[in-house]
């Protein structure tokens, strides 16, 4: 009796963590990144497609825009979901639909970024065989690419959540796939945790090689090539901080998360109760990236911090252009 007592009351307070947590902090700091995140990716949408898209760099860095919007939109029905509103029905288009499209636009996003620091360390490097990569409508092609790669995983993972729908069923998603849905569900999840990790592989082979370059140069002519260096250092830290605090976290639970989902699953009550919660925590952090692309943008792209300096300037109390202008090469 003793035994079944103390399971009880740690189901009750695993129950009691989980509501306090999932139930009540989380909608509200979805919501807290929705209001930040909206008004800083709209402006920065504002501003790109009054940019020509006149160079590899721009045209990902406007995909990038693009997925975050789409990752947005998603937020308040999360929120919504975890307060409770809408009831069911409101889970099963979680599950269906707005789950796939937020999953998907966060590794359409993670693909985009690996693209830029192969563009970077192309230009940098100097990498004449390699400089196709560079052209915009090899860029327009590897963007349709991403894209389409994306939407072939995510497709059928909305399409074979396709039984029949209830109150009980639609607690758990696992139970509104299909046998060949949940399948499609393990591969893909695997497949797109591969995507993650070979992409922060190559990021980090393209910065640490960016870096120890321009380390070599400056050391060699110190006085012109501090300010490329303190430019590269910046870029750097802002890609490689995204990743390892955003997304890093979020890749090393979710496998073992997903194959605590999957049926005749060895993992126990308390293994699987741990998982979720690590799970929901490290995706929040996730949904983070949202409020931090935008400084990418400015660090990386001149042209948007010229064309954001130059707005800014024409705004009541702010810098004068010829101020504005000398900011952006800071």
């Amino acid at each position: 009796m003793d035994a079944v007592n103390a399971s009880h009351v740690a189901a009750v307070n695993q129950s009691d963590v989980s509501s306090v947590f999932t139930e009540q902090a989380l909608p509200w700091l979805y919501l807290l990144i929705c209001a930040a995140g909206a008004p800083l990716n709209g402006a920065a949408a504002w501003i790109f497609f009054r940019v020509p898209s006149d160079s590899a760099l721009v045209l990902y860095l406007k995909n990038m825009v693009v997925a975050d919007l789409l990752m947005l939109a998603t937020f308040p029905l999360r929120a919504a979901l975890r307060l409770g509103v809408g009831g069911w029905r409101l889970r099963v288009l979680m599950c269906r639909y707005t789950s796939v499209l937020f999953y998907s636009s966060m590794y359409v996003g993670i693909l985009f970024m690996g693209l830029i620091s192969l563009e970077r360390y192309v230009k940098i490097a100097r990498l004449t065989w390699a400089g196709f990569l560079r052209k915009v409508g090899v860029a327009r092609l590897l963007a349709l690419l991403a894209w389409g790669l994306l939407a072939l995983c995510a497709l059928p993972n909305a399409a074979l959540t396709s039984r029949p729908a209830d109150e009980e069923t639609s607690r758990h998603c696992m139970r509104l796939k299909s046998p060949l849905g949940v399948q499609w569900h393990r591969v893909s999840t695997f497949f797109s945790v591969g995507l993650f990790w070979l992409t922060l592989l190559l990021l980090a082979f393209c910065y640490a090689s960016i870096a120890r370059r321009i380390f070599r140069s400056y050391r060699r002519v110190e006085r012109d090539c501090g300010h490329v260096r303190r430019k590269s250092n910046r870029g750097i830290f802002c890609i490689l901080a995204v990743f390892f605090v955003c997304f890093v976290p979020y890749h090393v639970c979710r496998v073992p998360y997903t194959l605590s989902q999957m049926p005749a699953s060895a993992f126990g009550r308390t293994s699987r109760f741990l998982l979720f919660q690590a799970k929901e925590a490290t995706l929040f952090l996730s949904a983070v990236n949202v409020c931090l692309d935008p400084l990418i943008y400015f660090l990386m792209c001149h042209k948007f911090r010229e064309s954001l300096l130059a707005k800014l300037s024409r705004g009541g109390g702010m810098p004068s252009l010829a101020t504005a202008q000398s900011l952006s090469n800071i």
